[in-house]
């Protein structure tokens, strides 16, 4: 009787104990001005296109060669086959990389000016790939998901008309069952027989 008794309130605590949120947000960093944005789609994210903008403004600050106009103008991700609109715009310089099967985005770093725009992205994933952006002037900045396995969901912040003046990073679980991808149940229950 004792050891049921102890059973039913161990299971009891078990049932108690706090459920995780899966999820996590890394809070916006830069100046904020501009039209806000945040990235949508559905399942993984498999590309990512950042645009940079080089004006090759130099400058001699004691005595050293410092580019103050390098930032970031836009970025682009893509979920499954399809691309989300391009938030900011299109500058003079693109870098693209496409993700492996099983690839996931898991740290989002760079630099920013706190007075103007996004200077530098970094992306990196689960892998060890990275790609890179922009020029590391400023002030650092690094996100990752709080929860192990988590992985980049989308990206949100403000642009202006000429850049991404600021950025957060919303971590989550993908859901690859609800995610638009078809198993072989899902398949047998739209396709009409012959007969």
């Amino acid at each position: 009787m004792f050891l049921i008794l102890v059973v039913t309130m161990f299971l009891a605590g078990c049932l108690a104990l706090p459920i995780k949120d899966p999820y996590s947000y890394s809070s916006a960093v830069g100046q904020g001005v501009g039209t806000p944005f945040a990235s949508y789609g559905e399942g993984r994210i498999t590309g990512v296109r950042v645009w940079e903008t080089n004006n090759n403004y130099y400058y001699y600050y004691y005595y050293y060669n410092y580019n103050s106009n390098n930032y970031i103008s836009g970025f682009q991700l893509r979920y499954g086959n399809t691309w989300s609109p391009v938030f900011g715009n299109e500058g003079s310089e693109k870098q693209e990389m496409e993700l492996f099967n099983d690839e996931a985005i898991v740290e989002v770093s760079g630099k920013y000016n706190p007075a103007d725009y996004i200077c530098y992205l970094v992306l990196t994933t689960n892998m060890g790939r990275t790609l890179s952006a922009g020029m590391p002037n400023h002030v650092s900045f690094n996100f990752y998901p709080a929860n192990m396995g988590n992985e980049l969901r989308l990206l949100s912040g403000r642009f202006n008309g000429a850049g991404i003046t600021s950025i957060g990073a919303h971590w989550g679980l993908v859901d690859m069952e609800g995610a638009g991808n078809r198993t072989l149940e899902t398949v047998r229950e739209t396709v009409t027989p012959i007969y």
